[in-house]
């Protein structure tokens, strides 16, 4: 299954893809599935450290979204299993967690996860997270043009401030 992603002009494609979110906290993972479904995501999920590694044996996620702060075996014992397992070390992990981002985002790192995303996460951010580490490549964003009086234009390109770029509009 594939779902088309408008972007301006340009249309990419993003194929259906199984990630396995691995968190307690029940209202995260609500948000979770809202967000990742809404992009065409499967999702399944898990509570806790042990049933976070039994689905990635039986579910065999494309991506795998972790709490650090999970009860039966926190973060960092999943990732470290998951590294163990010569059938699941290849699945790419990005951490999703609330606690201090100085330190556990270089042990996460450290341990085999891809990503480390502070929490609350943004959207855009998430998304950004898992193209990446699923290697799809979006297209450049089309540009926006801002009217800015009858004879002038802005043009801003790639989401960046206004390059200030002139045109007479005939």
């Amino acid at each position: 299954m594939e779902k088309r992603m408008e972007t301006g002009e340009h249309t990419y494609q993003r194929f259906q893809n199984k990630i396995l979110v691995i968190d307690d906290d029940p209202e995260m993972r609500l948000a979770m599935h809202v967000r990742l479904k809404a992009n065409n995501y499967t999702v399944v999920f898990a509570v806790d450290g042990v049933s976070g590694i039994a689905q990635a044996r039986y579910q065999r996620p494309d991506v795998i979204l972790l709490d650090l702060g999970i009860p039966v075996g926190d973060g960092y014992i999943v990732l470290e299993r998951l590294q163990a397992n010569d059938k699941l070390a290849c699945i790419p992990v990005i951490v999703v967690s609330g606690r201090d981002r100085g330190v556990n985002r270089d042990l996460s790192l450290k341990a085999g996860a891809r990503i480390f995303l502070q929490k609350p996460v943004r959207n855009s951010d998430l998304l950004l997270a898992i193209d990446h580490v699923l290697g799809v490549k979006p297209p450049p964003p089309a540009p926006v043009v801002y009217d800015v009086g009858e004879a002038h234009r802005t043009v801003v390109l790639d989401g960046l401030a206004p390059r200030n770029l002139f045109k007479r509009v005939a």
